[in-house]
């Protein structure tokens, strides 16, 4: 990111305070991590890149409320935090967000590539529509902000990307039994969207429950919205869905 104010419109979208400790993901040479040091208690700086993050401590050195961690956030053990404001590696987006989701904070900002984005916030039926709005639905309120042209990144990416705020939603919209099971059921269902539930919802009952194509089909025969097609059901459908297999 090469222009300076999209940083300090993340900044106030995240409405840092004294008392927050902040993630920056992917910090690079820190610009964004320098704009918050003097805005909040910490900054938690993870870098997976060894040459980049030794340089990050190099420019943060003597400032004493950042901590420069080198690693793969997804993997590196992380102190707690109550809110990351980032421009993290597209590479990760999806990782990223459903690592996210299993953690605690009070608000996310963060820039993803404008498509994925749309992803996270896709209504029923439409083209975007797919796991991913399901998941954020359960878990978070999304708001898309402001557009941030590929023009203010070097090297230029090929496409254009939006500021996003991002809360975990307490209570969830809907109640869920097993998450994990959800979480892999809506995976598996996208995969068949255009198909109907009937025949789409085999393939999670053979591989992810074990059932004998026997055992399957009698299941299924027996479960909610058989059919009305995958891209159909809306969030809250899919958890009765998951909900209704034992």
């Amino acid at each position: 990111m090469i222009e300076p104010s999209i940083y300090e419109e993340m900044i106030n979208y995240a409405s840092l305070k004294e008392n927050d400790t902040v993630l920056d993901i992917g910090a690079g040479l820190g610009f964004l991590t320098s704009l918050m040091v003097g805005k909040c208690r910490e900054v938690l700086a993870v870098e997976s890149d060894a040459q980049m993050a030794a340089i990050l401590r190099e420019q943060l050195a003597g400032i004493g409320n950042v901590k420069v961690i080198e690693g793969d956030v997804l993997k590196t053990s992380i102190p707690s935090f109550s809110k990351i404001v980032s421009t993290p590696p597209y590479n990760i987006s999806s990782h990223l967000l459903l690592w996210m989701l299993h953690k605690s904070f009070d608000r996310a900002v963060l820039v993803f590539q404008k498509e994925f984005a749309n992803r996270l916030v896709a209504p029923v039926r439409s083209e975007a529509y797919g796991w991913l709005a399901v998941l954020t639905c359960y878990y978070a309120d999304v708001e898309l902000l402001d557009n941030v042209p590929k023009s203010m990144f070097y090297p230029q990416p090929k496409v254009n990307s939006v500021i996003v705020a991002l809360s975990l939603k307490k209570p969830h919209p809907f109640e869920l039994r097993n998450e994990a099971a959800f979480q892999r059921l809506i995976r598996s269902l996208f995969t068949q969207r255009n198909k109907k539930v009937k025949g789409a919802i085999l393939p999670y009952l053979r591989t992810v429950q074990r059932m004998s194509k026997e055992e399957a089909v009698k299941t299924a025969r027996a479960l909610p919205f058989l059919n009305r097609r995958v891209r159909e059901l809306a969030p809250e459908d899919f958890g009765a869905l998951a909900n209704a297999i034992r």
